[in-house]
């Protein structure tokens, strides 16, 4: 499970918010089922932050956002000049299979014909 947080934040707030996440992102990385957990700036626009964290499984993830480290972040949301966008991936068995013929194309299927990503906005 891949979760993606996008935030604008006001420029007045920004070196506040950055501070409040990056206090957070250790103790996220060291939840259950956390297996990365990335807080990023945008190079084209100072205001702008993304968290990127990866989860081994669904129920985990579920317990992280219900976990106080969460609530924290969401506190920490006030401070934006938007609202954010977060946006859940599931990603399926990934396969890769090589076909014979030419230019031995890779398929982007896993074994059951299905895309191995699929996103869900919330």
């Amino acid at each position: 499970m891949l979760l993606t947080i996008r935030m604008k934040v006001l420029p007045e707030k920004r070196i506040e918010l950055s501070q409040a996440i990056t206090s957070l992102i250790a103790s996220i990385r060291t939840e259950k089922g956390c297996k990365r957990c990335h807080f990023c700036k945008d190079i084209e626009d100072e205001n702008e932050f993304c968290i990127l964290g990866e989860w081994d499984t669904q129920e985990n993830l579920n317990s992280h956002l219900k976990s106080e480290h969460f609530k924290v972040l969401r506190g920490a949301m006030s401070l934006l000049q938007e609202p954010c966008e977060m946006v859940f991936y599931t990603i399926a068995e990934e396969k890769r299979k090589r076909r014979r013929g030419p230019g031995r194309q890779l398929s982007d299927r896993n074994d059951r014909g299905q895309r191995p990503m699929i996103q869900t906005r919330y």
